[in-house]
């Protein structure tokens, strides 16, 4: 019996050595953490890609078209195709149509006490449209009536801040106007000889004077300055424009709005 019990014992604990260690091989976070580790070593994270790109914002989009206007005061009569805009952003375009009609009321105001008629010419349309600035240029033919030697061009421009829907003037341009105004009339003798006005241009349409450079429009080569009939040189010569780069003006510009003009 003594020896039958001494036989047993070593039996009973290798059975339970057998099933501690079995234990052990089915333990499933040991067996996890031992997967992963030999995974990381294996194949290591790919490196992280460049993050996506910000979408850039599109400036509104316009598109040039043109209204026809008619009447007859009894003292004018008019029939003008004139420069709009359609698209974009609805205030700005508004602004910028109300601007060319006004430009319009005012020319079939002028010449107080006169009967005349104002027409369309091929001149006019909407000159430049910006990312950040629309351009419009309105030239009428005024006849006297009844009709006289010639008819003659009238000039108006139109400039509208695409930030702000605001008009651009020479004021908005110009921090010190008077400074803005020499520039101008220096750039202006400068690029006159090569045009139709010649070498012997008239130098009182240049004049740093508001008046003299009131018609200008915004284009991405320059400041675009026209000049009305007679302003320059005589009627044969037709309408003078010179371009003056914005380069040659950013010395004399509010900072904040060489971007606008330029675009």
């Amino acid at each position: 019996m003594s020896i039958s019990r001494v036989l047993v014992m070593p039996v009973t604990v290798a059975a339970v050595l057998t099933l501690a260690a079995c234990g052990d091989s089915t333990d499933g976070t040991a067996t996890t953490a031992a997967a992963s580790g030999s995974s990381a070593e294996a194949a290591p994270a790919a490196p992280a890609g460049p993050p996506p790109a910000t979408p850039v914002e599109q400036p509104p989009e316009y598109l040039a078209t043109t209204a026809q206007v008619t009447g007859d005061t009894g003292r004018v009569r008019y029939d003008v195709t004139v420069p709009q805009v359609e698209g974009g952003d609805p205030e700005v375009a508004a602004e910028f149509n109300e601007s060319i009609r006004a430009a319009l009321q005012d020319q079939i105001d002028g010449s107080a006490g006169e009967r005349f008629t104002l027409e369309s010419r091929p001149e006019s349309g909407v000159a430049h449209i910006g990312s950040r600035v629309l351009s419009g240029l309105l030239v009428t033919s005024w006849n006297a009536d009844p009709p006289g030697a010639h008819p003659t061009p009238v000039v108006a421009t139109v400039v509208i801040d695409a930030d702000n829907a605001q008009p651009i003037t020479l004021t908005t341009l110009f921090p010190d106007l008077q400074a803005g105004l020499n520039r101008l009339s220096e750039e202006s003798a400068r690029l006159l000889p090569a045009t139709a006005a010649g070498a012997d241009f008239e130098r009182s349409g240049i004049e740093p004077t508001r008046q003299n450079f009131a018609n200008w429009l915004a284009t991405p080569a320059g400041m675009e300055i026209h000049f009305t009939d007679y302003q320059v040189g005589p009627h044969a010569i037709g309408l003078v424009q010179v371009t003056v780069p914005w380069e040659r003006l950013r010395d004399v510009m509010a900072p904040a709005m060489v971007g606008v003009v330029a675009s």
